[in-house]
């Protein structure tokens, strides 16, 4: 006989339950009651929540779509730039990854160092962009998406931040 239901449920192997011919020496062999049925989910100590570094790699569309409502996250700037030959890259990485919200995507020549800076921290913002600005492929994104004139518009508007 077995027992429907969801797959977490055992079938039963009793004797009077139809499990066909059996080999010989499995007939001398204590018959098990319970078998686990052959559905079952292979990752169930997986948290049911992502963690707030898994929170913070999503697409900002991909999180507003995913979370009911999405922690508001202050205004920000954001540098991706890729590494390069010179005394600066040093520096840019060091500036990077004191930001608070650093993160490495990609590896061997896809390899990005992407770094997230709110307006109190303009300063930092403009020292790397003085380091890395000066590479096509460089990017600039506002609030974590790319828009038109970022290099050109939204960067200098963010230099009125610094003190004087």
């Amino acid at each position: 006989m077995v027992m429907a239901g969801s797959s977490t449920e055992m079938a039963d192997l009793s004797s009077h339950a139809d499990s066909g011919p059996q080999p010989p020496n499995a007939q001398n062999a204590p018959e098990p009651r319970f078998r686990p049925r052959d559905q079952f989910w292979p990752y169930a100590d997986l948290a049911e929540e992502p963690s707030d570094e898994e929170l913070a790699k999503l697409d900002p569309d991909l999180r507003a779509a995913l979370l009911e409502s999405p922690p508001d996250r202050p205004f920000s700037c954001t540098l991706v730039f890729a590494p390069f030959e010179g005394p600066g890259y040093a520096a840019a990485l060091a500036l990077a990854q004191s930001s608070p919200e650093y993160l490495e995507t990609g590896s061997g020549d896809k390899l990005r160092h992407r770094a997230r800076f709110t307006p109190d921290r303009v300063q930092a913002l403009r020292d790397l962009w003085q380091l890395v600005g000066r590479f096509d492929g460089s990017e600039v994104l506002i609030d974590d998406r790319p828009v038109p004139f970022a290099r050109e518009l939204w960067l200098p508007l963010l230099w009125h931040l610094l003190p004087r």
